[in-house]
């Protein structure tokens, strides 16, 4: 009994505080105690219960709660569960809690709401952040503007030192990002920033233009996201105002923002990678999940049938001699390794936009000669070895053994060589033509260089063994 109780409590710490939390609201509590005792937790160990949560208990929660602790639990939820969620909850809930999430955080849990009662919540939200809500709304998703906000504090190009700073504590109520403010005009057009530690230094007489930073980086709106965190990357402001094509101030995009830029951007080059048109999750159905794999299979398989023709048309080389048979997969497999680490090398290296040509051939020179000498390395370790298990345990002459281990040896140089070329050549290829390189993804590599390695093989086996050594 005393061991099982002790298995217990460790199975509770285990889980660390989601245990609590979840028996806090199961509980019977009054609500201003139940509030009062999950005040002590933070609002992502929160939401990370949520899921766990029946619905009922999660509407009892939605009850419970005050609106400014679930916008702040909010913003630690995956959109697409918050959407769950907000289609759970009364309809005035639901718009105070959007009223509360920062603009671009509402908009992308927005999405996720049907749209009858999406319609519903923004007409109960604030005018002003109805405007908000439906200007980010207006932009695509693969925009930069679909991704920024409008807390920032914004200040008048004429105003004093002392002036500013009252701007400032105005503004602060409803604003939190107030490391910088954006300085504009009559017509809202961005003027450049100001770090809030040199408006708080500065005298009251100090004209507000001295303190302008006006070599600020900025971004468009409509400018594509993965373009923007290109440009981003090289600053290390925690905060970049995006602007309109007539230069005015729109929102800001938060560090936050361009790290989740950066996830999504991940995960859609390692779903083009792992052959998938966009991105999978848990919840997806069957079709779903087959749409997405379907187009690139179709694709491959393809490519797999020239493979198995080019095999075909090798019939009398495997007929021939059958043992080579065996040793076709070693080959296949090194030269599918070799191109796919090729192709991550160069995916990794097109990031950088300014790369010359004279670079992106020294790539191609480099990752050749990388594959050059593994493959001559690798091959000479085939040649012994190969020959070796033929001499011993298929009880082969010697001469024979290592007729074949040497053709293995060549084939695997070969094959190595020109996959690793390829393997930099194909991605390099669809970036000049404006095409993502992560479409050229493993599968499609690792197809084409089998290809390469099937040619290889039976053709240097035709060559050497059938004709030169007449093994047959």
């Amino acid at each position: 009994m005393e061991n099982k109780n002790v298995q217990e409590i460790n199975e509770v710490a285990d889980r660390g505080h989601g245990a609590e939390i979840a028996a806090i609201i199961r509980g019977n509590d009054s609500p201003k105690t139940m509030m009062a005792r999950l005040e002590d937790y933070h609002e992502n160990d929160i939401a990370e219960v949520m899921q766990e949560l029946s619905v009922p208990e999660r509407k009892k929660f939605y009850r419970v709660c005050r609106t400014d602790i679930l916008s702040d639990i909010f913003e630690f939820i995956d959109e697409t569960e918050a959407g769950v969620y907000l289609n759970e909850m009364d309809i005035r809930k639901a718009a105070a809690v959007v009223s509360g999430l920062d603009t671009d955080t509402a908009v992308d849990i927005l999405r996720e709401v049907g749209k009858e009662k999406r319609s519903l919540i923004i007409n109960l939200v604030d005018p002003d952040i109805q405007k908000e809500i439906k200007l980010i709304a207006s932009f695509d998703e693969n925009e930069i503007g679909s991704r920024m906000t409008t807390n920032c504090i914004v200040i008048h190009e004429d105003m004093s030192v002392k002036q500013a700073m009252s701007e400032l504590i105005r503004q602060a109520e409803e604003n939190d990002n107030i490391s910088t403010l954006f300085v504009v005009d009559d017509d809202n057009e961005l003027g450049g920033a100001i770090d809030l530690k040199e408006l708080i230094t500065a005298r009251s007489g100090t004209p507000l233009s001295d303190l302008v930073a006006t070599s600020f980086p900025y971004v468009y709106a409509t400018e594509q996201t993965a373009d923007c965190i290109e440009k981003l990357k090289d600053y290390s402001e925690s905060i970049i105002p995006v602007l309109d094509e007539s230069n005015k101030l729109l929102g800001v995009i938060t560090s936050q923002n361009i790290i989740e830029a950066v996830d999504d951007e991940m995960g859609e080059d390692y779903a083009r990678l792992a052959g998938l048109t966009a991105e999978e999750d848990l919840n997806e159905s069957l079709g779903q999940s087959m749409k997405k794999r379907m187009p690139w299979l179709l694709i491959l398989l393809g490519l797999g049938i020239v493979v198995s023709s080019v095999v075909g048309a090798f019939e009398k080389v495997t007929a021939q001699l059958t043992l080579i048979a065996a040793f076709q997969s070693l080959i296949l497999d090194m030269a599918g390794n070799a191109g796919t680490q090729s192709l991550a090398v160069t995916i990794r290296v097109l990031t950088d936009e300014n790369l010359t040509f004279r670079q992106k051939m020294h790539l191609v020179m480099k990752e050749t000669r990388v594959g050059f000498f593994n493959g001559a390395l690798l091959g000479s370790a085939a040649f012994v070895l190969v020959g070796l298990y033929i001499l011993i345990f298929k009880g082969r002459g010697l001469i024979f053994a290592f007729a074949v281990s040497g053709c293995v040896g060549l084939s695997l140089l070969l094959a190595m060589v020109i996959s690793s070329a390829v393997g930099t050549l194909i991605p390099l290829f669809f970036k000049r033509i404006g095409v993502d390189p992560a479409v050229a993804s493993g599968p499609l590599i690792t197809t084409v260089n089998d290809l390469v390695a099937v040619v290889a093989f039976y053709g240097m086996s035709w060559i050497l063994l059938l004709n030169i050594l007449h093994l047959a």
